[in-house]
């Protein structure tokens, strides 16, 4: 009989790792604050009783040599699991992971290779500010060598953490901080798809949104408004990305004629921007207009919510640009007072008190 939990997005992950320590008796997990009792957002809760500080454990504040170290450990054949708590801290890992990690491989003629899984965390909660919630994976994407994944929901973060653990490769496990508390469901007997391919989490005729990582809820929050409204979108969770899945955005839009672009990153060079090139140098590409991207302001994240306010786009950005899409514009005030909410930009929920 196949097991489904119902679990948290964080507890999934807490789950693939519990399940990828007793598979892989050569896995490690090691990071700042794995044991930490707050257990990097309950991901690592009581793994360290379970298998022991020789594979649980903390590490120093020394991320590019801590990150060496495990380069080290995979090259000996271990599969180490590393965390850092913000992809701003993986900046200071920049050389190792760039340099060594993920051109190993190919320096040394597929001989060789680093089986090394990377937890980086982005997202917002006031008062982090521009130095600890920035949103950097296209940086990572670019990375010949480097897997990167953003899965969203929980079933794809638990297979997608099992599937890192068991990679032969460095893969970029990438986790959106206001995805932790969502609950979903976790099928752990589903069949494994590998670290590849989109998602297509809703159906829709009119109009389709690709979305990545937390800007997929808020499309699906958008979506659910607009189809009162007789609006049905189709929604896209690209949830991979390298390699990105341009053919299940291809197929949606060729259904829908129109392309909404939702991105939890900076405009310039994101892989929005990507997504959007690759499908229009397609002949004949299936756009009945020019499509449209939502993504963060190019400039650094503010600090106060205040500011934060005006800085994040969501469900209402969302559903306001697929109205202008569609030439639905008179709808825009009601589904804006659905859409409202009174808690601010940088708050996931009243029980969210920052400044982590």
């Amino acid at each position: 009989m196949s097991e489904t939990l119902t679990l948290s997005y964080g507890a999934a992950i807490r789950e693939a790792l519990d399940d990828g320590l007793a598979r892989f008796p050569d896995s490690l997990l090691i990071g700042e604050g794995v044991p930490d009792p707050k257990t990097i957002f309950a991901t690592t809760q009581g793994l360290r009783e379970k298998y022991g500080a020789e594979r649980v454990l903390d590490m120093p504040l020394a991320e590019n040599g801590m990150t060496g170290i495990c380069i080290g450990a995979a090259l000996a054949g271990m599969r180490p699991v590393l965390v850092h708590q913000r992809i701003d801290f993986a900046l200071l890992a920049m050389d190792q992971l760039v340099n060594n990690a993920a051109k190993w491989h190919y320096m040394f003629d597929g001989k060789q290779s680093v089986p090394l899984v990377v937890r980086v965390i982005i997202g917002r909660g006031w008062g982090q500010g521009p130095q600890h919630s920035q949103s950097l994976q296209a940086m990572f994407a670019q990375v010949p060598g480097l897997k990167v994944v953003m899965p969203t929901t929980a079933g794809d973060a638990y297979h997608f953490m099992l599937d890192a653990i068991a990679d032969d490769g460095p893969v970029l496990f990438v986790e959106h901080r206001w995805l932790h508390h969502v609950i979903g469901q976790v099928d752990k007997d589903r069949p494994a798809a590998g670290l590849s391919g989109a998602a297509r989490l809703r159906e829709g005729r009119d109009i389709s949104i690709a979305a990545f990582s937390h800007m997929t809820i808020e499309a699906l929050k958008a979506a659910a408004v607009l189809a009162e409204h007789g609006i049905e979108a189709d929604v896209v969770d690209m949830r991979c990305l390298t390699p990105l899945d341009v053919d299940t955005v291809a197929r949606s839009a060729a259904e829908t004629g129109l392309l909404l672009v939702a991105d939890c990153a900076p405009e310039m060079a994101s892989l929005g921007h990507t997504l959007i090139s690759r499908l229009y140098q397609r002949q004949p590409h299936p756009l009945k207009q020019a499509p449209r991207l939502i993504a963060y302001p190019n400039h650094p994240v503010p600090t106060t919510h205040y500011l934060a306010n005006h800085y994040y786009p969501g469900a209402e950005s969302i559903a306001e640009t697929v109205l202008e899409l569609l030439d639905r514009r008179p709808l825009l005030d009601s589904i804006r007072r659905q859409l409202h909410s009174d808690l601010a930009k940088d708050q996931p929920d009243r029980s969210f008190v920052g400044p982590f």
